[in-house]
């Protein structure tokens, strides 16, 4: 009496529509271009900091200590002189920053030049 039949409407079903999917490709959009793209950057810049370290420059591990690079002993590790006379042998990947970089080879290589 008081209630009336309900009727569904419009409910065909099995059809795709591609506006079901449109928020999904945004979100993924929106996703790559604000944390995967800007992380993917940050990687390259870090390994190709990695591979222009030479003797000389002060660097911080990811450990917090900072130290002047001795000697590259191989491709993957590094000797660190962390204070007078105190030297650790660090593996190059641990790097998290260049401190600074050191600039005693060219300061030679001008010298030598500014004195012929």
């Amino acid at each position: 009496m008081f209630i009336s039949p309900a009727y569904a409407q419009g409910a065909g079903g099995g059809g795709f529509d591609i506006m079901t999917l449109l928020p999904l490709v945004l979100i993924f959009v929106v996703f790559y271009f604000l944390l995967i793209r800007p992380q993917q950057k940050k990687v390259k810049q870090h390994r190709s900091m990695l591979g222009e370290l030479k003797r000389g420059d002060k660097v911080v591990t990811n450990g917090g200590i900072v130290g002047q690079i001795r000697k590259v002993v191989s491709e993957n590790e590094l000797d660190l002189e962390i204070a007078d006379g105190v030297r650790v042998r660090v593996v190059r990947a641990m790097i998290s920053s260049l401190y600074a970089r050191s600039d005693a080879a060219d300061d030679k290589g001008k010298a030598a030049n500014e004195n012929k």
